[in-house]
């Protein structure tokens, strides 16, 4: 067989996980899972918020303690206090009933425990689906990857995501589709991680719209979660790139809502990088239903789904852009399809900040 020296090789690895997808099903899901894994201690992590609904979730099943401090970017304390319940009351497995922030709370506890983690998404955050952690400290996010933390299970139910919030939903989802679009060209991009995440873009951006115009519709809020779990697995498979980097950053400095900041950010990034990228731009065309103009098919997607534009409205000042770019300099992964200066992040990051629609933005030369 001939072969093509100049061929670049790939590398892909996947991550072992089940995933059940259901609706109205959490309840009995869960109760049947945690029976097959054999659990007799669990530790429930829900927010105050999700107390009810986990409650009602967890009525099969044999709970030794509930953690309620969840706060996002996984503060250095909350993950301290989670391991020590878990060690306190000597769980067998984590089950997490929540959004990212929740799931991030499991995922520091089993980053020192071992423990394994079955996690009920409430959002469409994806971290659920993704080895990732990340602790926050001092104003900074550290970040990483270890198998440990991947959720043994996942159950999906749509009709958890009924209550979700229209800017919630909007939000969480454009987060999703963040996932998909960095992992074009984050450092460990490859073919497979590229075909789930055009798939990812083309479930979440035609049933975001739907969702925004009927919070009830069910299996809009199904198809949002199909395409939530492709990009979170892309992601998975393909690290995090620009978007992720420059996101991390702000979160962990700055304390901005987290999907919200993916929102916002996303367009800027993918105007900035899908000039130098015609693969990345071929495929978010396509998955867009416009190939001849995938930037404005993005733009378009945001303007009807009413979409947040401003870091300021989030709490970051234009006087922090400086420090924002000084920050996210020293992360820029050497991936990214064109270099970045100084000057670049500046620009994005102004842009970003007073609101501004995302430019496509052509290499210098």
């Amino acid at each position: 067989m001939k072969t093509n020296p100049q061929a670049a090789p790939v590398v892909y690895e996947s991550w072992g996980q089940r995933v059940v997808f259901g609706s109205g099903t959490a309840r009995h899901d869960v109760a049947a899972e945690i029976a097959r894994l054999g659990a007799q201690r669990v530790l429930l992590i829900a927010a105050e918020g999700e107390r009810a609904v986990a409650e009602e979730i967890c009525q099969d099943i044999p709970v030794a303690a509930v953690f309620a401090d969840v706060r996002p970017h996984v503060p250095a304390d909350v993950a301290t206090a989670v391991r020590a319940v878990a060690l306190e009351h000597d769980a067998d497995l984590l089950l997490s009933v929540g959004g990212g922030s929740t799931t991030g709370a499991a995922k520091a506890a089993a980053l020192t425990t071992g423990l394994p983690i079955l996690a009920v998404p409430t959002t469409y955050a994806g971290s659920e689906a993704t080895p990732v952690w990340g602790i926050t400290e001092d104003g900074r996010k550290r970040t990483g990857t270890d198998p440990k933390v991947l959720p043994r299970v996942v159950v999906y139910d749509a009709s958890l995501m009924l209550t979700l919030p229209t800017r919630l939903s909007v939000t969480s989802g454009l987060n999703a589709l963040a996932h998909c679009v960095d992992s074009w060209w984050a450092p460990r991009h490859n073919p497979m991680s590229s075909a789930l995440a055009a798939e990812g873009v083309r479930s979440l951006a035609a049933s975001l719209p739907r969702v925004a115009a009927d919070g009830q519709d069910i299996e809009a809020r199904r198809d949002i979660l199909f395409g939530t779990y492709l990009g979170a697995v892309a992601f998975a498979g393909a690290g995090s790139g620009l978007h992720h980097k420059i996101c991390h950053v702000l979160g962990g400095a700055y304390d901005l809502e987290h999907s919200a900041t993916h929102a916002v950010v996303l367009p800027h990034v993918a105007g900035f990088n899908l000039p130098a990228a015609p693969d990345a731009a071929r495929r978010l065309g396509t998955a867009l239903g416009n190939p001849e103009d995938p930037f404005s098919a993005l733009l378009d997607l945001y303007a009807r789904l009413d979409a947040p534009r401003s870091l300021h409205a989030l709490g970051l000042s234009e006087e922090d852009v400086e420090h924002a770019a000084d920050l996210v300099a020293g992360h820029v992964p050497p991936s990214n399809p064109r270099s970045v200066t100084r000057d670049d992040l500046l620009a994005l990051l102004g842009r970003a900040c007073r609101g501004e629609t995302g430019l496509l933005v052509p290499p210098p030369g």
